[in-house]
């Protein structure tokens, strides 16, 4: 299974990132045989709208299952969903590899739609 946690830079050691549209990069975790890859967003940083949607088509792109953020908005969400994708949100100031650790541990709650509204900066 793939995993994309948002993130703000290239590893398991950068910061993790509460937003998921505006986010730098996604670190890709693919727990079959522990590979990372990075997916780069940063064309989202300063977009005036859709960074959410776009975002959501990058990791669906990256062929992820999972999606673990701090906040995840409802075009962000809608498109995730119709992906097929599962959304978790981590709460962690932490790195990603924190993140990755409570998601292991079954501690972060999936949601079930948008918990934040667009253009949540």
């Amino acid at each position: 299974m793939k995993i994309a946690f948002s993130s703000s830079g290239d590893s398991l050691e950068s910061p993790f990132e509460s937003r998921f549209g505006r986010c730098r990069k996604f670190i890709v975790l693919n727990d079959a045989d522990d590979s990372v890859e990075v997916v780069d967003n940063t064309q989202n940083l300063n977009a005036a709208q859709g960074a959410g949607i776009q975002a959501a088509q990058n990791v669906a792109n990256a062929g992820v299952q999972c999606v673990v953020s701090g906040h995840c908005g409802p075009k962000a969400f809608m498109t995730l969903d119709a992906a097929g994708i599962k959304v978790y949100t981590c709460e962690s100031r932490g790195s990603v590899a924190d993140a990755l650790d409570a998601f292991k541990k079954g501690e972060l709650p999936q949601l079930a739609g948008a918990d934040v509204n667009g253009h949540w900066q």
